[in-house]
């Protein structure tokens, strides 16, 4: 399988171009802010054609050269709908003053969806690029935030996770939507209950596993207390 990681902008989420092979169908996850010349040099080292972009949550930075990538080559975005609406109004999902400074930084607006969007529900397997994607709603950081995970051809989970959790950390919920409680439940329900091998690679920062996360991050231990 192949797992190409691209930290994008300027609070560098990573977005990530994964295929079964070389050569082939890919899928493109959280394309953020200056991720289309990145993704662009991906797709043509290895020869690949997205077919789909898949998005872990609504915030800017995870989403913000999706309607670009995706009319370029044509693929729908899969998002869960209650991040929807942060498509066309980013502002929603931060604090009044980080409003201001988004407004600055991303123009004015109007801000679009793009042109094929398709809503992800819990539960959901995608078949996209030959790999089947298993999507959890994983609530907290934002109302609709998932998880998609793939199994490699030897067996091991492989998580995609966005902004639930990190190498020794988790989301934050003291944005609007954000909800402790159900971050605390979706963290134990779709990280805590997954074998150890369970690769985790996450919306910022370095990969990691659930095992290690397990016994070292403090906010899961915290939980599974």
């Amino acid at each position: 399988m192949l797992i190409a990681a691209l930290p994008t902008g300027p609070l560098a989420a990573n977005c990530y171009v994964l295929a079964p092979a070389p050569d082939g169908d890919c899928v493109i996850v959280d394309p953020g802010q200056e991720a289309v010349e990145q993704v662009d040099k991906v797709l043509s080292e290895h020869g690949l054609r997205p077919v789909a972009v898949l998005l872990t949550h609504g915030h800017f930075d995870h989403v913000w050269s999706a309607g670009e990538v995706c009319a370029r080559h044509g693929v729908p975005v899969h998002l869960h709908p209650e991040d929807r609406g942060l498509l066309t109004e980013p502002g929603r999902g931060v604090d009044p003053g980080f409003a201001a400074q988004l407004s600055a930084l991303l123009g004015p607006g109007p801000y679009t969806e793009p042109d094929d969007l398709v809503e992800v529900s819990g539960g959901d397997v995608l078949t996209l690029a030959g790999m089947d994607l298993t999507v959890e709603h994983t609530p907290g950081h934002t109302p609709g935030s998932v998880v998609y995970t793939v199994t490699t051809k030897d067996g091991v989970p492989v998580m995609f996770a966005g902004d639930l959790v990190f190498a020794g950390s988790i989301g934050r919920t003291d944005f609007p939507g954000g909800d402790h409680e159900a971050m605390s439940r979706s963290l134990a329900d779709a990280v805590l209950s997954r074998p150890d091998q369970t690769r985790i690679l996450p919306g910022h920062g370095p990969a990691t596993t659930v095992g290690r996360e397990r016994a070292t991050n403090p906010y899961l231990r915290d939980i599974a207390g």
